[in-house]
């Protein structure tokens, strides 16, 4: 099994583009399930079957996993059992009938326009580099819907003002991801002056600097965000993860179709981008 485990990540890291993350979180579920697997046999029990898959979610409760835990272990199984038989390996899939433990689905949280310009009017009234960078940096997020991480990832070079586009890379996967005309004029006048004022070392690549001319990481965004929020009375409703979350359901809102917010955000499955499709929430969004 883990020879096939290993295979199988293997497959999502080349073929499917998941991220280390995602990887992970693989990785992690399915040496849990072996281990499991490995004891019960050890003990004379019956071989790889849905009756031992029963018992494994059973363990996996009174372990104390949460539902949502629980439900993302028996995906992973899922598809790790369904590429072993696509593979030949196995004839079938133990946890192809296996009914995954029911989630309740936590809305995600998301700014109003609003709200979005309260946020962004505390930097704006600032007169530093840090200041006018976060300008960017919040526009920018919430013009793309970019990952934190992604966006402190960003590299000069992935910027392309003739194309209006941010080339992003998450994982093994890329994507390009287009940006209006208000969006090319701030990183074009940013990146000819203020960017300028917090470099230090011309070989510096990073897009975003810190006060020392370094890379801005993203727990210093998080906490910039953190602190805007406050300063503009929103409290603890806004993270980085809320601009991708209002970028996305605006996007949908004004006409955009499923698949096209699918590949901005880099979502591997449509399941990830169709929870912004909750009618409640495209209504309260133009609020």
């Amino acid at each position: 099994m883990e020879k096939g485990i290993d295979t199988f990540l293997e497959f999502l890291a080349r073929q499917k583009g998941c991220s280390p993350n995602t990887i992970a979180a693989y990785r992690n579920d399915l040496n849990q399930l072996m281990t499991y697997v490995e004891v019960e046999r050890a003990k004379g029990m019956v071989k790889l079957s849905s009756e031992l898959f029963k018992s494994y979610l059973l363990n996996l409760k009174e372990k104390g996993y949460s539902p949502a835990t629980a439900a993302r272990k028996v995906a992973s199984a899922k598809s790790f059992f369904k590429f072993m038989v696509n593979s030949g390996k196995l004839k079938e899939n133990p946890a192809q009938n296996i009914v995954s433990p029911r989630v309740s689905k936590h809305l995600p949280k998301f700014l109003s326009s609003s709200e979005y310009n309260r946020l962004l009017a505390v930097p704006q009234k600032g007169s530093t580099p840090e200041a006018k960078r976060d300008v960017v940096m919040l526009e920018l997020l919430y013009a793309t819907g970019l990952r934190a991480s992604e966006l402190v990832s960003l590299n000069v070079e992935d910027i392309d003002l003739e194309r209006s586009c941010v080339h992003c890379a998450h994982g093994s996967s890329k994507r390009r991801i287009p940006f209006d005309y208000h969006i090319n004029q701030l990183l074009r006048d940013f990146l000819q002056n203020d960017r300028l004022d917090l470099l230090y070392d011309e070989k510096e690549e990073a897009l975003f600097l810190n006060r020392r001319g370094g890379r801005l990481t993203r727990q210093g965004f998080w906490q910039i965000v953190k602190n805007y929020a406050s300063k503009a009375g929103l409290g603890a409703k806004v993270t980085p993860h809320t601009l991708r979350h209002s970028f996305a359901l605006h996007k949908l809102q004004s006409g955009a179709d499923l698949q096209s917010v699918q590949r901005i955000l880099g979502h591997a499955y449509i399941s990830s981008t169709r929870i912004y499709k909750q009618p409640r929430l495209l209504i309260e969004v133009i609020k």
